[in-house]
């Protein structure tokens, strides 16, 4: 078998596994409103065929001026019925068919947000933030369409299909194979050559629709940046640019529907005028009466609307199949990070449990040993290089690509860890690792013994984390520290308010700590916001603090009277510290230094005063005036 040929049988593989995850089970789990849902559905197009066959057959019948009314009575009526009749029976049909697929996508987007949610960090960690929001505005709602308007109006269409032909085969069997190779042009022929001619163009427009969606997501949330720097012009030329590609694919797929729906037309007058031809016949040689050669020409009409919109329908499928690669490509890894449920995970939920009531007791061992790490992406030729060298020179893996190379720790409760490295060296991906928030490649980062991938949400009872952009909420300061945790009493949150030294500023405010903060904490300043920040993690108390770079963006003395009030109120915790610079490190028990994943200095800081030139260096352009020369 050729390799292209592996490549066809392989993704074909993969779209019966997405559809198993996302398609099938919606199908068995309501089975009986689809089947209702096809059976109005028919009944509909059916009801519309009566209706202008009877119709056709009145104006003959009434264009002969019957001597009596009552001959033409009962088309009459059933004019009146089909047409009452296809009307309620569309009704219910929509009814039916919405309801099922609204429930679908209800239980499709609980489903996503179930599979996700548990793994934000995750899922933060490779995706942008475009790519979530595309998938949870787009993708989910491009997937209700497969129902409504691909699978449902097809099965229609064929049950109808069989219904025209043994119908017609009543009357003549040749005639009767000849419509049907006119039909099997609208429902095989024309949607084959619009899904070959579109693919690539609907795949394409998709992709670039959910692109122009990321850049539009991060232009949003850097707006600042964007208008600050004085390129708004700039941004806006480059996306209407974008915009302008995708809208020249997006006429040239129109251009085609016209070229498709003429094709379709022509189609369906050769039928009719075929129709025309053979009725005549029929009422000429006395096989049918010459009434019914307008009934048999106007239900044509009718059954087309079944047929045309077929194309359409078969043309959406490279979009639901983009949708399903998306889906998959962000919850595939999410679902390889769920542990099996077996009695083993059962054991390891109890060795869990015991971890947290340790947590209580304020004893918590941190132990990373031979950590590695490789995100899906490829670094770019010089970053390779680079990586290579580094794991090359320390005899670890030159083969690999790895944001985490090789990393052991250890560290008791108590123990104070400083991470220093420039920006893209591994330092945060580390912090993932021990949150839990990702799985190593290799390696093990243990809590107590147990995975730290397997702690879950109870993960904020071992670990507090306080970043460099804390969220604030726009509601009081109270709720915002109470975050840390609701049960607090007002004595522990005044206590935690008074560790942070926050308790001077809120005597300032016009509620105390009842007033409002405003959207994202713009009622105060940056050191402000970040000494909230710590009552929080204060009154959450958690044996382990993790700071990711708190202090980024403040001013020096604000950064030192912060990382002072840090050191002082968290005195008997764990401490892992991620920085850029040196100021605090001789508070230190150890600090590391990260370089492409791997650790190039370890030690104390008086230590890598002592033996290290390039630490040496770096705490001379960061401290200046604390070193001798």
């Amino acid at each position: 078998m050729s390799m292209k040929e592996d490549t066809v049988r392989w993704d074909r593989e993969e779209e019966a596994v997405l559809q198993e995850q996302w398609i099938t089970p919606y199908f068995r789990a309501y089975s009986g409103r689809f089947a209702l849902y096809l059976i109005l559905g028919t009944l509909t197009i059916l009801a519309a065929s009566m209706l202008m066959f009877t119709s056709g057959f009145l104006i003959s019948k009434s264009s002969l001026q019957p001597y009596n009314i009552l001959l033409v009575y009962v088309p009459i009526v059933g004019i009146r019925a089909f047409g009452i009749g296809r009307a309620v029976i569309h009704y219910i049909e929509r009814l039916v068919g919405h309801d099922a697929v609204l429930r679908i996508l209800s239980r499709m987007r609980v489903r996503l947000y179930k599979i996700l949610e548990p793994q934000a960090l995750f899922i933060r960690s490779r995706y942008r933030a475009g790519d979530i929001l595309g998938v949870l505005a787009d993708d989910i709602e491009q997937l209700q369409n497969v129902y409504i308007r691909t699978v449902f109006p097809s099965l229609v269409a064929l049950i109808v299909y069989g219904i025209v032909i043994v119908a017609l085969g009543q009357f003549d069997w040749l005639f009767a194979l000849l419509v049907a190779g006119y039909i099997f042009i609208l429902v095989a022929v024309l949607p084959y050559i619009s899904l070959m001619l579109t693919k690539r163009t609907n795949e394409e427009v998709k992709r670039e629709r959910n692109g122009l969606y990321q850049k539009l997501t991060d232009a949003v949330m850097g707006i600042g940046d964007w208008v600050i720097s004085g390129r708004p012009a700039e941004f806006l030329e480059s996306y209407e640019h974008d915009e302008d590609v995708v809208a020249r694919k997006e006429r040239k797929l129109r251009t085609w529907a016209r070229w498709r729906s003429l094709i379709g037309q022509l189609v369906v007058g050769i039928v009719v005028v075929s129709m025309i031809y053979w009725s005549g016949s029929q009422a000429a040689a006395g096989h049918i009466e010459p009434v019914l050669i307008a009934a048999f020409v106007l239900i044509v009409f009718p059954l087309a609307d079944a047929f045309l919109p077929l194309s359409e329908a078969i043309e959406r499928t490279p979009q639901y199949q983009e949708s399903l690669r998306r889906l998959n490509r962000i919850t595939e890894p999410v679902l390889k990070q769920e542990p099996v449920q077996t009695l083993e995970f059962a054991r390891q939920e109890q060795r869990v449990a015991a971890v947290l009531a340790n947590s209580r007791a304020r004893e918590i061992h941190l132990e990373l040993r031979g950590v590695f790490f490789a995100y899906d992406a490829e670094p770019d030729e010089e970053g390779m290089r680079s990586m290579q060298a580094m794991q090359g020179a320390l005899g670890k893996k030159a083969h690999g690509t790895y944001s985490v190379c090789d990393v052991s720790l250890d560290i008791p409760q108590g123990k104070r860890v400083m991470v220093i490295g420039r920006s893209g060296a591994g330092k945060s991906t580390l912090l993932k690792l021990i949150q839990g928030a990702i799985s190593p490649t290799e390696g093990s980062v243990l809590i107590n013994g147990v995975p730290a991938a397997h702690f879950g949400d109870d993960m904020s009872k071992v670990i507090s984390v306080l970043n460099q952009s804390p969220h604030l909420f726009d509601t009081t300061v109270a709720n915002n520290i109470r975050l840390g945790r609701q049960s607090a009493s007002k004595e522990e949150l005044h206590l935690a308010v008074q560790q942070a030294q926050l308790d001077a500023l809120i005597a300032t405010l016009p509620a105390g700590l009842d007033t409002p903060m405003r959207e994202t904490g713009q009622r105060f300043s940056g050191g402000e916001r970040q000494r909230v920040a710590l009552a929080r993690i204060l009154l959450q108390d958690a044996p382990v603090l993790v700071l990711d770079e708190p202090t980024v963006g403040l001013d020096p003395r604000t950064e030192r009277e912060l990382l002072s009030t840090i050191f002082r109120t968290t005195a008997g915790k764990t401490l892992v510290w991620v920085t850029h610079h040196l100021v605090g490190a001789e508070q230190m028990d150890e600090i590391i230094f990260v370089e492409h994943g791997a650790i190039l200095m370890r030690g104390t800081h008086q230590e890598l005063l002592d033996r290290e030139p390039r630490y040496r260096s770096l705490y001379a352009l960061d401290r200046p005036d604390d070193i001798a020369y």
